[in-house]
């Protein structure tokens, strides 16, 4: 903690310095020291920022040193001293007024952003070969057809796939019944919320709107679940009672309704900025050949935004599909084959908990088979993310060379 403490200080203290130290010698030798008056290379800022690139490198470089070396911590805050002067001396030596400080962080920052886009790509790379290569040894167990048809979902039962059943119907079929309830819940709220606020909500409304909606995508899943667990699932047990209707306690029904709220937000903003993207100018040509606003909505800018929305419609399935923590808590275990939501199902989310709670040795099919979900499950959400991103590509393409 205390290396942490001064390191941030350090690094604060650094960009302080240099900036002071800039703005201090441009007036003294009367340079105007910011970016209006471009008489200096580059305003005090830059300098800051070019310093406390370099001390952070050698603060990284200070740190591999002393895990290398397997140093304490007060060895560790000496080696740590020593790098920082050295770097802020080397720093001193080439801070002037002619200095390119902005063009060097400009490359900095660039280098940066390269580098975590390769790091984003690398992880799922990575992620994606390491699900291919558990799934290849659970199916050394498991044939990929009985895997695929099968309609029976025990992994557990007996050593080394000893009368366990590995049929995955039952799971993604109670997975989409979830998803289906949910859209049916989060589409037509979600865009009728993203129309009143790009076409109808006043300024005061948005302002209003939009912290409650951004509160709701804030809110945990695990929440979600709570709620879905203690009041909803119980209130549809209750009601189904009353009317003499047979309704379980861990149904796909209440588990669909919570997560459609939780993915309103979702389908909101994406909406929105879809029916915010429509041209200005069709709108403008349709009020003045007379029709309504209504009009104008309902048959010019819901089809022009249409392949956007499918677009969002896609990317909030995707989510639905993926949710874990929430369907944990508000489904059981079991894996029913049934299209009755008020019965008991389970996700294969649930199950990829399941398998993977406790500790675990990866040397048995039912361990291994929840690489097998997860790969079948990422590459599901995976091609419904490319499509719809070709969706939204399209869209933009149609509208760029009108613009």
């Amino acid at each position: 903690m205390g290396i942490n403490v001064i390191i941030v200080v350090g690094l604060l203290l650094s960009y302080w310095g240099a900036y002071t130290y800039m703005k201090k010698l441009a007036t003294q030798q009367g340079v105007r020291p910011f970016p209006r008056e471009r008489r200096m290379y580059s305003s005090p800022p830059f300098y800051g920022i070019l310093v406390v690139l370099i001390q952070l490198h050698s603060v990284l470089i200070s740190l591999a040193v002393g895990c290398a070396l397997s140093v304490t911590e007060p060895v560790q805050l000496l080696i740590l001293g020593l790098f920082f002067l050295g770097s802020g001396a080397a720093c001193m030596s080439f801070l002037n007024l002619v200095f390119p400080a902005r063009k060097w962080v400009e490359r900095c920052i660039k280098g940066l952003l390269r580098i975590c886009a390769i790091v984003a790509v690398l992880v799922t790379v990575a992620i994606g070969f390491t699900l291919i290569a558990q799934t290849f040894r659970f199916f050394r167990y498991v044939p990929l057809v009985d895997f695929l048809t099968g309609t029976q979902w025990s992994p557990t039962t007996g050593a080394f796939g000893a009368g366990a059943s590995f049929g995955i119907l039952p799971l993604f079929s109670g997975t989409a019944m979830i998803a289906g309830i949910a859209m049916i819940v989060a589409v037509p709220l979600g865009i009728f919320l993203a129309l009143f606020l790009s076409q109808y909500a006043t300024k005061k409304q948005r302002t209003v709107l939009k912290p409650v909606l951004e509160v709701l995508s804030g809110i945990p899943s695990i929440v979600y679940g709570f709620f879905a667990v203690a009041a909803v699932s119980p209130f549809l047990k209750y009601v189904g009672d009353s009317l003499g209707i047979s309704v379980q306690s861990e149904n796909a029904l209440g588990a669909g309704l919570v997560m459609g709220v939780m993915i309103i937000p979702y389908m909101s903003a994406l909406s929105e900025d879809v029916l915010r993207g429509v041209p200005v100018y069709l709108k403008h040509a349709s009020l003045a050949l007379g029709a309504t606003k209504a009009e104008t909505i309902w048959k010019v800018v819901l089809p022009t935004a249409f392949p956007g929305l499918m677009g969002a419609f896609l990317l909030s399935l995707s989510r639905a599909l993926g949710e874990t923590m929430l369907v944990v808590m508000a489904l059981g275990l079991t894996a029913n084959l049934t299209a009755n939501p008020l019965h008991t199902v389970t996700a294969v989310t649930v199950q990829i908990v399941n398998l993977l709670t406790g500790d675990q040795v990866f040397e048995s099919p039912g361990p291994l088979s929840a690489f097998a979900l997860g790969l079948i499950l990422f590459l599901i959400t995976l091609g419904l993310n490319v499509v719809a991103f070709q969706i939204v590509k399209r869209q933009r393409k149609r509208y760029a060379v009108e613009d």
